[in-house]
């Protein structure tokens, strides 16, 4: 049986991380994952640039990297605190 992932709140999201770095996929070199970091330079998690994309859908250029953006901070587990 899976857990269901919670994610916090967006207000306390946007306190925790720091910073959302464009990265190579480690393991897929043609994949591009963005990497969610705090305040302490730790990695809180990452999510894959193609899957953004579908999530975030069909969207005007000039409003990607936003949407984007606002996508991940709506979508930072709540785990995250205890990194």
């Amino acid at each position: 049986m899976s857990e269901e992932v919670r994610f916090l709140p967006f207000k306390e999201a946007v306190k925790l991380v720091a910073a959302i770095q464009e990265e190579e996929n480690i393991h897929h070199q043609d994949r591009r994952i963005l990497t969610v970091y705090n305040h302490d330079d730790r990695e809180i998690c990452w999510f894959d640039f193609e899957e953004l994309e579908e999530a975030v859908g069909d969207v005007p250029k000039d409003q990607k990297k936003e949407m984007i953006q606002d996508y991940i901070l709506k979508h930072i587990p709540d785990w995250a605190l205890d990194i």
